[in-house]
């Protein structure tokens, strides 16, 4: 090979390794899955990742200059989200690699499960099917604002703050299968722990809606 071809080479992969390098950090991961729900300020991403404002900036402009986020200014405020709905795909790809390889990560997601009953039986397509037939309910424990960025078909916003003084909207008599934010989110298991206690048939969803989407399932904005 070329002195010019190798110089092409390196620079191909240099670029490429931004990506790689703009990820690698647990916390700009964790602000890249917040963002799959949505756009959002900077000061309720640092407050919902459990870091500073000063940091949650350095990782965004960190982000941002790899092209992964882009921002949008209101007054003073400036909002975050995603530059495409491929950067959503490749979290849910380096998280499925991660599973697959890792078995530290395998070993951390059976404890967050430890119970499997609450894992719902039927697969994707069966889901769609009897939420459209509504033989189930469909939960989505989210913020009621990343449910209007985007929500899995024939779902129901019931924020999990709110969950135990609506019960009472919700029927007694069909499963009720309540998701959140994906694998590593604890909220639809706290539901489901809620829903349980009250006398509901409660499953939780893996999937969050970068998942669903990621399996190629149509999400409803």
């Amino acid at each position: 090979m070329s002195d010019a071809g190798r110089q092409v080479k390196d620079v191909l992969y240099g670029q490429v390794a931004r990506i790689g390098k703009a990820m690698a950090s647990p916390k700009r991961l964790e602000l890249i899955e917040l963002l799959c729900q949505g756009e959002k300020p900077v000061e309720q991403l640092a407050r919902e990742a459990s870091i500073s404002l000063k940091l949650a900036s350095a990782h965004l402009k960190d982000l941002r200059q790899a092209h992964l986020v882009e921002t949008r200014r209101e007054g003073k405020n400036i909002h975050y989200s995603l530059t495409g709905e491929a950067v959503a795909d490749f979290w849910v790809a380096i998280c499925s690699l991660a599973e697959d390889r890792l078995l530290e990560l395998r070993a951390a997601l059976a404890r967050l499960a430890e119970d499997v009953n609450q894992l719902t039986p039927v697969n994707r397509e069966d889901l769609l099917v009897q939420a459209e037939r509504d033989e189930l309910t469909v939960l989505d424990v989210r913020p009621e604002t990343e449910f209007q960025a985007g929500h899995l078909p024939y779902a129901q916003s019931m924020p999990i703050d709110e969950l135990h003084k609506r019960l009472a909207e919700l029927p007694r008599d069909k499963p009720v299968v309540a998701y959140c934010r994906g694998p590593f989110c604890l909220m639809a298991r706290e539901a489901v722990e809620l829903l349980r206690q009250e006398g509901f048939r409660a499953f939780r969803l893996e999937d969050g809606v970068a998942e669903w989407r990621a399996g190629g399932h149509p999400v409803v904005v």
